[in-house]
């Protein structure tokens, strides 16, 4: 369903036939195996819904924030207190490389830039502020500490040309952006792009489209709200469930938008939710180590 307010975009999902999750994060794309990938954190669990609908997971035994491909085959997650692969024919998980932070956190969420380096952050177990940081896992096996002192380290996205990072602390009640070099995987300074959010109504995973758009999941907010390239809000997805996640886009021509939401307040709660978004997405890069 599409509603147009004043000169607002407004799009309604669909939940999708797929088990609810009880904290269903990180949706990627996998245009490999036309597939979508998400997790399920505290249950340790990977979904994966291919594109006939048909459903399989697995549980790898750890809280998992984040899931993407592998040039290598399987799956590469940011999980625990580290990155892992995953063999999605045996069900074994390995260690990549550790992220050592501080005690009693966890990895949340993640994506891989086109370089294949493989970008993903931590927070606290209790959601104690400042205690999580932001990594860099390149393709040799070497982690590199980005960002220390977060919140809730969590979305993280490129703009079409490379050039540009998005990346949410979901305590700062914000969107930043960073110059990148695609080259290299230098960052530049944050800086905010969006401001959104207040109380236990906070910014989480993100995804940006081929025009710069950049979409940005509500949580306790119920919605998905996408901003152009200049910061404007120009656009909303009304979903059915409080705890909104994050977003990817898919199908064959990654124009299907997937919205994962968490158990909690609303119709539907924990459900993966899709439409079509009215424009194409950008690609999920697989992790190339």
């Amino acid at each position: 369903m599409t509603e147009h307010v004043a000169d607002l975009i407004i799009l309604e999902p669909a939940p999708v036939a797929a088990p609810l999750s009880e904290l269903g994060e990180g949706p990627c794309w996998d245009p490999a195996s036309q597939s979508l990938f998400w997790v399920d954190i505290p249950a340790g669990r990977v979904h994966r819904l291919d594109g006939g609908g048909e459903h399989s997971c697995w549980d790898v035994g750890l809280p998992v924030g984040a899931v993407v491909p592998r040039a290598s085959g399987g799956l590469a997650l940011a999980a625990g207190n580290g990155f892992h692969a995953l063999d999605t024919g045996t069900g074994q998980v390995t260690e990549l490389a550790p992220a050592p932070g501080k005690p009693d956190t966890r990895m949340n969420d993640g994506k891989c830039d086109r370089a294949g380096r493989f970008y993903a952050g931590t927070m606290a177990n209790d959601e104690s502020p400042g205690q999580g940081s932001f990594y860099r896992l390149d393709t040799d096996g070497t982690v590199t500490e980005l960002f220390t002192g977060l919140g809730i380290s969590n979305g993280v996205g490129w703009s079409p040309d490379d050039r540009l990072m998005y990346y949410i602390d979901s305590f700062a009640y914000r969107v930043d952006v960073l110059d990148y070099d695609p080259r290299t995987g230098q960052l530049g300074e944050r800086r905010p792009f969006a401001r959104l959010g207040s109380g236990d109504i906070v910014p989480d995973g993100l995804a940006v489209d081929s025009d710069g758009g950049v979409w940005v999941a509500v949580w306790g907010g119920g919605v998905i709200q996408r901003y152009d390239p200049a910061g404007r809000l120009i656009g909303a997805v009304r979903l059915p469930a409080s705890y909104v996640t994050s977003c990817a886009f898919g199908g064959p021509a990654l124009d299907q938008l997937y919205v994962t939401t968490a158990a909690g307040p609303g119709r539907c709660a924990g459900a993966l939710f899709t439409c079509p978004a009215g424009v194409a997405g950008l690609p999920a890069y697989p992790y190339g180590g």
